[in-house]
């Protein structure tokens, strides 16, 4: 890795040859809850530290036992909130809008591919992470729960990426029927990418890590980054930059190493360069 890092016993770091970054929550006792904002910083962190390390080609977030992620750790005793809040009459707003929003942000803002493997209940934010994913990964016993149930209205860019990935008709529903929706109705309305059986979620996750790594990495980091941004942009400007990107990435060695390869019939070897 490029810079050290200080791991944690609740958040696994599990590189591996292949070119897969595993990042797991790893508090099955609580469902994989968070102690905010300390466990979202360490999660931005480790999501970094393998965005910078150049053997790393795919990031994939999961929970170890059966849940994704409970969301945040309301127990007092436990961590809390792991920071001292801000008072006063608006302090609610600057709460979120200087504390939580960037750390969802750094999730969004990650270059390479990242994958959340939604192995099960996804509640309040632990939906906001899978949501800022680029690829959800589901099955049978995949749940999201948004924060009705709180008293609160859905938080944390939720309301953003809902109707984006499920259509307006479909988060509104989501929205005024309570926030609870299975795997298989959320792979109906498009927040999952794809829903597989239980027990070959590791398995399906994994064979489209490998097609991940199979294609040249500077094509997906721009990529991405254009897509993302033509979320809120024009069809105008999101030409200008493919059209800006076209010619960085013809002149890079693996473009050439794509061309080569295609016309050699041989597998390509991309280098990120």
């Amino acid at each position: 890795m490029a810079t050290q890092l200080e791991k944690v016993d609740y958040l696994l770091y599990e590189p591996e040859d292949n070119g897969i970054l595993w990042i797991k929550l790893n508090r099955p006792d609580r469902l994989n809850a968070l102690a905010v904002p300390v466990a979202l910083q360490k999660i931005g962190e480790y999501m970094r530290a393998g965005d910078a390390d150049p053997n790393i080609r795919v990031i994939v977030i999961t929970g170890v036992g059966r849940a994704f992620c409970a969301g945040a750790d309301l127990r007092a005793g436990e961590g809390g909130e792991g920071r001292e809040r801000r008072v006063g009459p608006d302090s609610s707003r600057e709460n979120f809008t200087h504390g939580l929003y960037p750390l969802f942000d750094a999730i969004s803002e990650i270059q390479k591919p990242t994958i959340a493997m939604v192995n099960g209940a996804a509640v309040g934010m632990g939906m906001d992470i899978a949501l800022r994913c680029d690829i959800r990964m589901g099955c049978p016993d995949t749940r999201f729960f948004t924060y009705q149930n709180a008293g609160q209205i859905i938080e944390n860019g939720g309301m953003y990426w809902v109707p984006k990935l499920a259509g307006l008709g479909n988060a509104l529903e989501l929205l005024f029927t309570g926030g609870f929706l299975w795997g298989e109705d959320a792979y109906r309305m498009g927040m999952l990418n794809h829903y597989v059986p239980t027990e070959k979620l590791e398995e399906e996750t994994r064979a489209l890590c490998q097609k991940i790594i199979n294609s040249p990495p500077m094509i997906q980091w721009i990529g991405k980054r254009i897509m993302r941004r033509a979320l809120d942009s024009n069809i105008q400007t999101v030409q200008d930059l493919c059209a800006n990107a076209a010619s960085i990435l013809g002149g890079s060695e693996d473009s050439k190493e794509a061309r080569d390869a295609f016309f050699g019939k041989r597998t390509p070897v991309f280098k990120g360069r």
